[in-house]
């Protein structure tokens, strides 16, 4: 008896620490003002949870015209509570560009805190997304 009480209990703090984790499977849009007064750029995430581990892509943010030619995948994606955290990286004419990403999520939004490295060093910036109906 004690061995199925034991069991029962354990599968339901499983269940719960599952329902727990944040709802971040989806679509993320974040738009963020052209340069000099030019049209809005949009960055867009496209992410998937499964358990604590989180996968998916970005397009835009950068690249010319405010625009990444393609989705670029996310590495190391971890979800821990409403927590989540990621890695970009790009391909430059100088090599790699990593971005490291970690950010909460509330209800539809999606708040990202992103480091990535500046010609004066690394630059820490903050971008508001929202969930996607698309």
């Amino acid at each position: 008896m004690t061995k199925k009480l034991l069991f029962v209990v354990t599968l339901a703090l499983v269940a719960a620490f599952a329902l727990l984790a944040a709802d971040v499977s989806g679509k993320w849009v974040a738009e963020q003002p052209g340069r000099n007064g030019g049209p809005p750029r949009q960055t867009v995430f496209t992410l998937k949870a499964e358990g604590s581990k989180l996968t998916g892509s970005m397009t835009g943010g950068m690249g010319r015209g405010g625009a990444a030619p393609a989705a670029i995948e996310i590495s190391d994606g971890k979800i821990d509570g409403d927590k989540v955290t990621f890695t970009v990286k790009r391909e430059t004419p100088n090599g790699v560009m990593e971005t490291k990403y970690n950010g909460t999520v509330s209800g539809d939004e999606l708040t990202l805190k992103f480091t990535m490295q500046g010609p004066d060093g690394p630059t820490e910036r903050e971008l508001k997304t929202k969930r996607s109906a698309t």
